[in-house]
């Protein structure tokens, strides 16, 4: 009898044991999202930034206890080489682990709408830092959204202030044909219309150049029978800095404006600190212009860690972008989609991020985003410009 009541106390011990192993492990299961970005390839810089970023952003939230109860936040990244087809891919080994609750993409106009459509089928959240296109909220996704600014708003930007900043008349517009670059071209095109209608300025030059190509000798040249005023170079980094130097040894030496993706370190590093210098860009706050009460201790923390600061803002945003999906998550005790969905289009107002409030609309745009224009001054830094 004492053994059969022994054996039945033992059974029932293990019984508890097995049982509360896993609801304790449960407890303590990470919360996992997904980074989608360019690891490899000629934009590396931009993704190991975001990478770095996202990864502060979740240690800050994770030293404060996680959420949901002390779950800690695990970052998964994939690499997407800032190319459409890789993209597609990417996308679908994080939709394929089933405990990526929600993703963060990526860098590139053209490697995002992919991803974004195979996340929208899988009822996937998904939320771009660095993909600017406006079709990409007018697609009608519902699980897709965008934390940077799109390209109608930066063109206006262009066509309003700084076109009467120097007083332009004739205008060079080149772009690379990619998604994004050739957006920004044609909303620029787009805001400027009216000046042009009213006989204030001319579009003298329209042209695209090849991605990947380093002798832009001919579209220059081109570029320089037309005499403009400003030029203004909507494509990314690696040629805008081959652009600028060689449209400068042809004796091109009108102001180089360029527009959000194109000026960064490596941009300077690219075209070289005389040639860089006196370069402007269109752009949303940079990482050093931050001042809100958690740019400080984000910064810091990325310092701390890194020895420097972003010098995109694409980046920060990708780490807002975790900052914002985690607040979600912790607010309605939830990783459903649809439950998240509802809580940032209706419900999140103001969320206090590292580059300000952040709220979205019914399409995922995000509201209050703003523009200013830079320069490149003469330690190679980009400073807000004040003429």
């Amino acid at each position: 009898m004492k053994k059969v009541n022994i054996l039945i106390m033992i059974t029932i011990v293990l019984l508890i044991g097995v049982i509360s192993i896993p609801v304790v492990a449960a407890d303590k299961l990470p919360v996992v999202i997904g980074l989608q970005g360019p690891i490899t390839g000629a934009y590396a810089i931009e993704g190991e930034m975001a990478k770095q970023c996202v990864e502060i952003a979740a240690s800050l939230i994770n030293e404060k206890g996680g959420i949901l109860d002390g779950r800690m936040i695990e970052i998964r990244v994939v690499d997407d080489a800032c190319q459409p087809k890789a993209g597609a891919l990417a996308a679908m080994k994080l939709i394929s682990q089933k405990d990526v609750v929600a993703a963060i993409q990526t860098y590139g106009s053209s490697v995002t709408q992919p991803g974004a459509d195979l996340y929208e089928k899988f009822k996937k959240i998904n939320m771009a830092y660095g993909a600017g296109i406006v079709e990409l909220t007018r697609k009608g996704y519902k699980y897709f959204f965008r934390m940077c600014s799109s390209v109608d708003k930066q063109g206006n930007f262009f066509a309003n202030k700084v076109v009467p900043l120097f007083n332009a008349k004739k205008i060079a517009i080149m772009h690379d044909n990619q998604s994004f670059s050739a957006g920004l071209a044609e909303y620029t095109k787009i805001g400027l219309q009216s000046k042009i209608d009213a006989g204030e300025v001319e579009i003298v030059y329209y042209d695209a150049i090849n991605p990947g190509e380093s002798d832009f000798a001919v579209p220059l040249t081109k570029l320089r029978e037309t005499n403009p005023d400003i030029i203004y170079f909507t494509g990314y980094f690696p040629e805008a800095a081959l652009v600028v130097r060689q449209a400068r040894n042809i004796g091109i030496t009108c102001p180089f404006i360029g527009g959000d993706s194109a000026i960064n370190s490596e941009f300077i590093k690219i075209a070289g600190l005389e040639m860089a210098k006196g370069c402007f860009m269109t752009q949303e706050p940079m990482p050093s212009e931050l001042s809100y009460s958690k740019s400080k201790m984000f910064l810091e923390a990325y310092q701390a860690k890194y020895g420097e600061i972003p010098s995109s803002p694409w980046a920060v945003y990708a780490g807002d972008s975790l900052n914002v999906i985690a607040y979600a998550i912790d607010e309605t005790g939830s990783t459903d989609s649809d439950v998240l969905v509802d809580y940032l289009k209706n419900k999140m107002n103001n969320f206090n991020g590292v580059t300000g409030p952040i709220g979205f609309d019914e399409r995922g745009d995000r509201t209050g985003t703003l523009h200013t224009l830079y320069v490149v001054n003469d330690k190679g830094e980009l400073e807000i410009y004040n003429p």
